[in-house]
This record gives structure tokens, sequence and C-alpha cells, in this order.
């Protein structure tokens, strides 16, 4: 088994990849780690002997699932045995897949964690943390407040263009996974930080034309690596003890509309969700808060 067996194996994940990329709109995030995954089980499918895809066979497949066993995570062995599925329901429907049965994620749930949400003191400490007489430190303002203000993934802010923007209307025009698009109102301080920061900041990190509208050190678009290491920073400054991420800014987001009175499915629209489903999840931290509240006051344990 050589590059023969090596190329049969890439040629058809480089299909796939190209055919979630075109047709069904993956993020580069998620191609990423689907070829990775799939690297992994074409190599270990070739070291059992096989020569393609076809040649999997319900022993074979039951043999790659037992391997992902811990140490593995289990949203890791869900993500690569969901690529997995992907790839051969996507060979079996232009009859090149294989005759064994797909294999199943069943026993593999990721634990369901309830996301973080950032008190109103806490929030605002994070938010002054940057200096804001710096360029860096205005951007840094101004990133926050976007994540926070219009309740954004990190992917949607790292990817703002100047040309999308329409502050005027004190809106954001957002392009979220599978280039979906949504209209997210921006509130006044956020509005007036991305202000700032266009007249003020983004003039002096700008080293040649380019649309992002927020820039790092050298003057190229801001990556979702160096997103997370500015909310580091600045949680150390504001005195977090917990990593802290643009994540956290997009929960508490959610959770301040819904203690706010905002109905659920407005919020569904306004994060982009696709099911109700994923932001019902948001409820349930008013629950878990009183919860805690009412053990904490009962006079009986």
């Amino acid at each position: 088994m050589g590059l023969e067996t090596q190329a049969a194996f890439r040629d058809a994940v480089d299909a796939y990849l190209d055919h979630l990329r075109f047709e069904r709109g993956a993020s580069e995030h998620t191609l990423a780690a689907y070829g990775n995954d799939l690297a992994g089980a074409a190599a270990f499918f070739t070291a059992l002997g096989l020569g393609s895809w076809e040649a999997l066979s319900p022993e074979s497949l039951h043999r790659y699932q037992a391997s992902l066993a811990p140490p593995t995570s289990p949203a890791t062995l869900r993500r690569r045995v969901s690529a997995l599925r992907g790839l051969l329901r996507y060979l079996k429907r232009r009859g090149l897949g294989p005759a064994a049965e797909l294999p199943s994620a069943a026993g593999a749930r990721t634990p369901r964690r309830l996301p973080k949400a950032l008190p109103y003191d806490r929030l605002a400490a994070l938010l002054d943390a940057p200096d804001v007489g710096q360029p860096t430190g205005l951007r840094d303002r101004a990133f926050m407040e976007a994540v926070y203000g219009a309740g954004l993934r990190v992917s949607e802010a790292c990817g703002l263009m100047v040309s999308g923007l329409t502050l005027d209307s004190a809106a954001l025009r957002v392009t979220g996974k599978r280039g979906k698009t949504r209209w997210v109102p921006l509130p006044v301080e956020t509005l007036a930080w991305l202000e700032r920061y266009l007249a003020e900041g983004r003039p002096h990190l700008l080293r040649r034309p380019l649309d992002a509208v927020f820039l790092n050190g050298r003057g190229g678009p801001l990556s979702r690596s160096m997103a997370y290491r500015i909310m580091e920073t600045h949680a150390r400054a504001a005195g977090f003890t917990e990593p802290v991420g643009p994540h956290v800014l997009r929960h508490t987001y959610a959770v301040h509309l819904l203690k706010g009175g905002a109905d659920l499915r407005a919020v569904q629209e306004l994060l982009g969700h696709a099911s109700i489903a994923t932001t019902q999840v948001y409820t349930e931290l008013d629950l878990d808060e009183v919860r805690r509240k009412y053990l904490a006051a009962h006079p009986r344990p």
C-alpha cells in the first residue's frame, strides 16, 4: 500500500471538502477540522491494509471507532465520527461508498455545559481594561464592545469589513455560519466605540489598503487566535482568575437580553441560531441562578 492508496483516500476527501465548502457553505474552521479528522481515519484504514474508502467493512469501522476511546474527549470523538459519517454518506450517494453500515456516535455525547455569563460589574471591568489612549487599546475596546453589543461569534467579529458597515443606521450586517446574513441593532455605547476606533485607532494600524475592520499591530486582519489572546490579557488586567474568551461576551449578551425581557425567538434571530433549541439553553441560566440563591438562603439543607 503506497502512494496510490494514499491518493485514493485523499482524492475522495478533497472532493467531499469541496462539496462542504461550495455546496454546504461550511466554514474554513470546520473544513480544517474535518480535513484533519479524515486524514487520521485514512491513515488508520491504510494501516489495516485497506486501499480505499469503498473497501471499509463493518469490522474496520468498528475498530476505527474503538480507537477513539479515552483520552479522546467525547466532543472530539463525536466530531471525528461525524466527519467520517458525512464522507461515507457523500460517497454512497455517488455509488462509491462501502457496503458497510455507517458508524454511530451513540454513547459519546458531549456533557451539556451551560455557558458562562458575566454580571454587569465584571462586564464593565473587562470592557474598561484596555488603554484607549493607544490605537491597539481602542481596537480592543471596540472589538469587545462589538462582540458584546451585537452578540457576535469571534469569527463574525474578525470578519467584519469596513465596506459592509452601515453605522449610520445603528446596525451591523453580519455574515454568520454557512454564509447566512442577519441584521443586528447596535446599542448607543457600542456604536460610539466603533466610530471612535474607526476615526482614531484604525488609521494608525493600517499599513496597506485593507477592508477588515479590526487590524493587528502589523496592519493585517485580526485573527481568531489573537482575539482570544487580547481577551485573556484584558481579563487578567481586570482581575479575572478564570479564562474569558469572546464567546463569554456573546453568552453574556444573550443572557442580558433575556433577563431584560427579550423574546426567545428574537434572541435566536439576533444570535443567528438555526434552531430555537440552541438559544433555549440560555433560559436555563436564570433557573440555575435562582436555584443557587434558593439553596443558599433556605434554612433547611
